[in-house]
């Protein structure tokens, strides 16, 4: 039967009956083992950026150790692995390397120990998900000795000093001070200089006398304005609100016209002279030339002119203000014109979009209204304020070339509605 080795040493079993003649050897490496895991320093060298501490059964390695005296130049923070990941070790660490050393066994955690500290470890040896713990993280100390005197400050007093700052002087300030917080909390937020706190210095006023100056903006020659000022407030009020300058104020100076006069000219918004001279221009102008608009220059529009804007709004030159065309509905064909007011004139019509009892793409019939034979057959366009409608949707016409009255394939027209304002 073969030697066993320990899980965590490596230390070698001697099977019953075996090595005989040869224990010496086994019991010499054994000793050499326990010596190191006991009691052993061993320096290891680090480079690059990994390093394995290796155990090796029955004979004598790093890994055996039970101090680690971390040496060399490694080139970055090393990755130090245990191996193999199921044996339990502990380590005393003193890290003398330049680099931060990282101790790890499986995918469990990891402890870093930076280059110039120590620290104790154990490596928990469960395999695949070996972990490493930092001892040393959170010893519970019953004193603390510094240089032979014992730190009596407890933690929440030493924890007082977290993130402080301040020198041994700026500390020192305070000593000496007697003030309590109220009074030392008096000065929270105080910017002013020493200059401008002693400008208090021997003032007898009240706080509300003070208070008077409690949002005053203005200069000292701004104040010296009021010096001889013998107006009364309401006096002064008079001005509230004026935003004139003295220019425009001076446009008063001399004025001696009444309210009621000054009130003539409320609302006019133009020359009067302009307007009066341009009236009396208009008085001497032919009839003729009045009459029939040929004059250059008019300010009294004449009739013939009148006549023209009416001709030129109703004349199909003037374009509608809606037009849509829509594919013919069932019963009713409808559109919102948006106008919002019934249309001054409006339209509808059909317009051929493929060939049709003789008519051609684009042919359009007038449709506003209309019966056919004895009234059974016809359609009915209507608007109002907001819609525009034709109500039937068959349509009886003579064809293109005259003949006889026949429906339309109302799938080969559209309607075309327009309204004018």
């Amino acid at each position: 039967m073969p030697s066993t080795y320990t899980n965590n040493g490596g230390i070698e079993l001697p099977a019953n009956g075996e090595q005989a003649s040869t224990w010496g050897n086994t019991v010499n490496d054994n000793m050499s083992i326990i010596d190191r895991l006991t009691n052993g320093v061993g320096s290891i060298t680090l480079s690059g950026t990994t390093h394995t501490l290796t155990i090796t059964d029955g004979a004598v390695s790093d890994g055996q150790y039970k101090v680690l005296v971390l040496g060399g130049s490694p080139s970055g923070t090393n990755t130090i692995t245990v191996s193999p990941n199921d044996g339990q070790h502990i380590y005393i660490v003193k890290n003398s390397s330049t680099q931060t050393a990282t101790f790890t066994q499986g995918s469990g955690a990891n402890v870093a120990v930076a280059s110039g500290t120590s620290k104790i470890i154990y490596c928990d040896g469960t395999g695949s998900g070996a972990a490493v713990v930092d001892i040393t993280g959170s010893l519970d100390l019953g004193a603390l000795i510094i240089g032979g005197t014992t730190v009596t400050a407890t933690a929440a007093e030493l924890n007082i000093l977290d993130g402080v700052t301040a020198t041994a002087a700026e500390l020192n300030i305070l000593d000496g001070v007697t003030a309590t917080a109220a009074e030392l909390n008096i000065m929270d937020g105080v910017t002013s200089t020493t200059a401008e706190l002693n400008i208090l210095d021997g003032v007898t006023s009240t706080t509300a006398e003070l208070n008077i100056l409690d949002g005053v903006t203005s200069t000292t020659a701004e104040l010296n304005i009021l010096d001889g000022v013998t107006s009364t407030t309401a006096e002064l009020n008079i001005l509230d609100g004026v935003t004139s300058t003295t220019a425009e104020l001076n446009i008063l100076d001399g004025v001696t016209a009444t309210t009621a006069e000054l009130n003539y000219v409320d609302g006019v918004t133009s020359n009067i002279q302009t307007q009066v001279d341009a009236k009396a221009a208009n008085t001497t102008q032919a009839e003729a030339v009045w009459e029939t608009g040929t004059a250059t220059t008019e300010t009294i529009v004449s009739p013939a002119k009148i006549k023209a804007a009416i001709i030129a709004l109703y004349s199909t030159a003037s374009g509608p203000n809606f037009t849509t065309q829509v594919a013919i509905s069932s019963l009713v064909t409808s559109a919102a014109h948006g106008l919002g007011a019934v249309p001054s004139r409006w339209e509808v019509k059909i317009v051929c979009t493929s060939t049709d009892l003789g008519y051609a793409v684009g042919d359009v019939i007038c449709l506003t209204s209309h019966m056919e034979g004895n009234g059974l057959r016809g359609n009915t366009a209507s608007v109002n304020a907001t819609d525009i409608q034709l109500a039937g949707s068959s349509f009886f016409v003579l064809t293109k070339t005259g003949g006889s009255i026949s429906q339309l394939t109302t799938t080969k027209w559209d309607i075309i509605f327009q309204c004018w304002k």
